[in-house]
């Protein structure tokens, strides 16, 4: 009995209170729906690009550093053919498919390093007009890399 004394007592409860609540939300959505109720605001705002500082990031294309990486990868690109091309007298292998394409004669293998440095520095500049100057110091370092790891191999590989 005392059971469902609660429960009447809590259903009555509920029932006052919730029709109190439906009222009150009833009358909240429609004070949203009158003109002027909410301010009109953009669904997506509009963010402004990063302002990067120019002053020490521009610098002229041939500038000492990079007059120094393609000095370098120029020095070491010879050397490359060089070992490439004594390796390949003595009854070696190219190891790279796309230099392997040159390597039938001394000047296709000429032209091969030639061209690997013309488009070092061909890239280097696309870098440095659009503003990407680790970019463009970047790939004279790479190509120095990938010459020294070459030269190393076929050194060792004599």
């Amino acid at each position: 009995m005392r059971k469902n004394l609660q429960r009447t007592i809590l259903a009555l409860a509920m029932a006052m209170g919730g029709g109190s609540l439906a009222s009150a939300q009833q009358q909240v959505s429609f004070a949203m729906l009158e003109p002027g109720a909410m301010p009109a605001r953009p669904m997506v705002s509009v963010a402004q690009p990063a302002k990067t500082p120019e002053a020490h990031t521009r610098h002229r294309f041939w500038d000492r550093e990079n007059s120094v990486l393609f000095a370098s990868n120029a020095a070491f690109s010879a050397a490359d053919f060089v070992v490439t091309r004594d390796n390949l007298r003595g009854g070696g292998q190219e190891l790279n498919p796309v230099t392997r394409v040159f390597s039938g004669s001394t000047a296709g293998l000429a032209l091969n390093f030639a061209g690997e440095n013309a488009g070092v520095v061909g890239l280097s500049y696309f870098f440095h007009k659009r503003g990407h100057h680790n970019l463009e110091r970047a790939v004279s370092m790479v190509n120095i890399g990938a010459s020294a790891a070459a030269v190393s191999f076929g050194l060792a590989h004599r």
